[in-house]
């Protein structure tokens, strides 16, 4: 299950397609080094996600 204090790193780890999940929320900058130390609500956050709607994506 992947949770908002996981790390982007953690979360592609966890799950293969993440990267292109979260990249199609808006997030372009999965692999840079600093996005890989944030968490996902920080990320979410940044980028103006809505965190709900990426998670339930995320554990879709």
């Amino acid at each position: 299950m992947i949770t908002k204090d996981m790390t982007i790193r953690e979360v592609v780890m966890a799950k293969q397609e993440a990267a292109e999940i979260l990249m199609t929320f808006g997030m372009g900058c999965v692999g840079c080094p600093s996005a890989q130390m944030e968490t996902l609500e920080e990320a979410a956050a940044v980028h103006g996600m809505n965190l709900d709607n990426l998670l339930a994506a995320l554990n879709k």
